[in-house]
């Protein structure tokens, strides 16, 4: 004899199931749908290499401590493909995001820019370091590319001139960017600057952009004062059109490669240097250092006045004073070295 099943078994039968379905769909809607990242602000950013595995990402996610729950990350990573198909580069993670989105985006490969902010180089290797501090490029592989003579020509520039092609700015571009992106990116950047306008301005000074640029950095080490560097540059722009020497501190610092010195006396502008504007006529050539926009546009708008000479405000200030002739240039210079001695600076 078969017995029934009791209504009320049937029932316990039906809504154990229902708990079951219910459980499983939530917690399959938690570690799809649920925050998943332990971060202390509202975003992160997680850096996966060129080359790097599933592997590799797990352990970069665990060593950040950016993951609550490791297991349902790789558990969406597997179901949605990502395990095989991993992507460089450097992705934003916010805090409330779950790892259905964030998969998805490491999965698409679609990377978050870094923003690259270079001022205040003096050096082709300190150009280099900057940009490989923030980019997966090492400075090395940088550096190679501006000191290879067959890149650089093809620029428009040689291995000294290189850098007057990287205009300060912000600018954005993906972490994983390669050398030749980098450099054809700053190429781009650099003819942008160089329009019409400023190509006709620097012909009718008689420079090409590059020797702007030189002209630029001299300024750009002369004053920091944006208001005062139109007036700079016009004092070199009247000596190179008197052929005198520029005799410009800045050029004779960096031909020693002492960037700590405070006062440049007579003995240390006879350094046998092509840097050396007290002993080599004309520029230098190249750049002391990467202008600033500022710099270079005050060359292209320079004052026109008659100023032959500039010493440094015995004030400290910042500012300078300038002169016509040699024997009130003296005058300004001795005001200003007596400044120098009674405050102790050598």
């Amino acid at each position: 004899m078969i017995r029934k099943k009791s209504p009320t078994f049937l029932a316990g039968v039906i809504l154990t199931f229902a708990i079951v379905c219910i459980t499983f769909t939530f917690y399959f809607w938690q570690i799809f749908f649920s925050p998943n990242f332990a971060l202390q602000r509202q975003e992160g950013y997680v850096y996966i290499h060129s080359g790097d595995t599933f592997k590799d990402v797990m352990h970069t996610l665990e060593n950040e401590g950016l993951l609550h729950d490791k297991l349902s990350f790789a558990f969406i990573s597997k179901i949605l493909g990502y395990q095989e198909k991993v992507k460089p580069g450097r992705y934003q993670i916010n805090k409330k995001e779950n790892n259905l989105t964030v998969v998805r985006r490491l999965r698409s490969g679609e990377q978050t820019p870094v923003r690259i902010i270079f001022n205040n180089i003096r050096l082709k290797e300190d150009l280099a370091k900057r940009l490989g501090n923030n980019l997966e490029l090492s400075h090395e592989e940088i550096l190679n590319k501006l000191n290879d003579p067959e890149l650089t020509s093809s620029m428009g520039f040689d291995t000294t001139t290189i850098v007057s092609m990287f205009i300060p700015d912000t600018y954005e571009m993906f972490w994983t960017v390669s050398a030749e992106k980098l450099i054809n990116r700053m190429h781009s950047e650099y003819k942008r600057f160089w329009n019409d306008e400023r190509l006709a301005k620097a012909e009718a000074i008689g420079l090409s952009p590059t020797e702007v640029s030189i002209l630029a950095s001299i300024v750009e080490a002369e004053t920091k004062m944006n208001d005062e560097k139109p007036r700079v540059a016009g004092v070199y722009i009247n000596r190179l059109n008197k052929n005198m020497l520029l005799q410009a501190d800045p050029t004779v610092v960096f031909a020693t490669g002492d960037f700590g010195i405070k006062r440049v006396y007579k003995e240390t502008t006879k350094i046998d240097s092509p840097y050396n504007t007290y002993m080599y006529p004309g520029l230098p050539p190249g750049p002391i250092n990467i202008p600033s926009r500022t710099s270079l546009d005050a060359v292209l708008n320079y004052e026109k006045h008659n100023y032959l000479y500039f010493c440094a405000a015995p004030d400290f200030s910042g500012y300078h004073v300038f002169a016509k002739t040699y024997n009130e240039h003296l005058r300004n210079a001795r005001k200003y070295s007596k400044a120098l001695n009674q405050s102790n600076i050598r």
